[in-house]
């Protein structure tokens, strides 16, 4: 089969831009797509680094200073960007060209960032398109959805659902994204602080991270973009005393503090699609203390890979009982989400999908194991 992968436009496609799990999504899934021997084209950045049979440059420095001036990725993470910005006018305009010299009859496109990829997508209405990885809450309006947990899913099919049949959603389908064990250094032996990691603010619950250390005297880390302002810092005592903010970190400082931090906290108080951060901690062999809700609920089991918590005393009862959480049954689990492991469920999607386009449809008797 044969995809056409469009990157983040205000992003360049490489491990080092960790700050963005979108980007690190388009990353993951050109290498699953080409690790089972498809054709790839990705549309992106001309300094991208990904695996992929043809890399098609669509934007490049020049047109990121002039959206983003003065913004560095690599400390102040993803930048606010806007539809009408110069690297977005860009995208779209030569992506749409780009795919028009080189698509195929029966040719995916695969949009992996939502609503902020439906210019292209309109424009190439006659190949398959597909929204690749949901996680996002502007999007959901092709025919073939991937989304990253049934949280996400269920979510977009609505309360009404549970009223009635309605439309068959046969083509949503739930697949995680890939997260490479390798990049992750597991270690059974702790440190003494918990770490905080990801976007420094209300809704990824920092406040609560905070006041659950001060409550317990215990250390936090706290590793992302961002600052701390005061309704973030509702403490009895100085908040330097026993919290460390490191700012955004790179690949090699997030993987020593996720292997070294005795539990990750991750409260957040909005329905996480995702959260790639908690599969990482545990293939760190790090328990992770959560919020019980969204994709929490599916991938951060009860007891074994970390808590789940709905009240602050369980978020400190939980914090105080990591130690319990066995590092190696961490690991054991988030292997699952291992890119092997998620290349075969995206193969086995797009093969249903393709049968729908000269094959019996959703009759068709498929060759991909289970």
């Amino acid at each position: 089969m044969r995809f056409h992968v469009l990157a983040v436009p205000h992003a360049i496609t490489v491990a080092e831009y960790s700050s963005c799990a979108f980007t690190q999504k388009v990353l993951k899934l050109c290498m699953v797509l080409r690790s089972r021997g498809h054709w790839v084209a990705h549309y992106g950045h001309a300094d991208s680094v990904v695996d992929a049979d043809e890399k098609v440059s669509v934007t490049d420095d020049d047109l990121l200073a002039a959206s983003y001036p003065g913004h560095d990725w690599r400390t102040g993470g993803f930048p606010k960007y806007g539809l009408g910005d110069p690297v977005y006018k860009a995208f779209y305009a030569n992506s749409i060209h780009q795919i028009a010299r080189r698509k195929r009859r029966g040719d995916f496109l695969l949009l992996t960032f939502g609503a902020n990829h439906k210019p292209v997508a309109e424009a190439h209405s006659d190949m398959i398109v597909c929204e690749s990885g949901i996680g996002y809450p502007d999007g959901g309006w092709t025919h073939f959805r991937v989304f990253e947990s049934y949280a996400v899913m269920h979510a977009y099919q609505g309360v009404e659902r549970i009223k009635w049949a309605g439309e068959n959603h046969w083509y949503d389908a739930v697949i995680p994204n890939a997260i490479d064990p390798a990049d992750f250094e597991f270690s059974a032996i702790k440190d003494s602080y918990f770490l905080f990691l990801g976007r420094v603010g209300a809704g990824k619950g920092v406040h609560i991270a905070i006041q659950v250390c001060e409550e317990i005297g215990a250390r936090l880390v706290l590793a992302g973009a961002g600052e701390l302002h005061g309704q973030e810092q509702r403490t009895s005592k100085p908040i330097s005393d026993y919290v460390e903010h490191v700012g955004l970190v790179g690949p090699e400082k997030r993987k020593s503090l996720l292997s070294g931090a005795k539990g990750l906290l991750a409260p957040s108080t909005f329905l996480e699609p995702f959260c790639g951060t908690q599969i990482e901690a545990m293939l760190s062999g790090t328990p992770v203390v959560s919020s019980d809700w969204g994709a929490f609920a599916e991938y951060n089991i009860e007891g074994v890979t970390g808590y789940r918590c709905r009240t602050f005393d369980q978020f400190c009862r939980a914090a105080e009982s990591v130690g319990k959480i066995d590092p190696f049954a961490c690991r054991r689990w988030a292997e699952n989400f291992s890119p092997d492991k998620i290349a075969d469920r995206y193969d086995r999607y797009f093969t249903d999908v393709a049968a729908i386009f000269g094959g019996k449809g959703w009759y068709e008797r498929s060759a991909v194991a289970l």
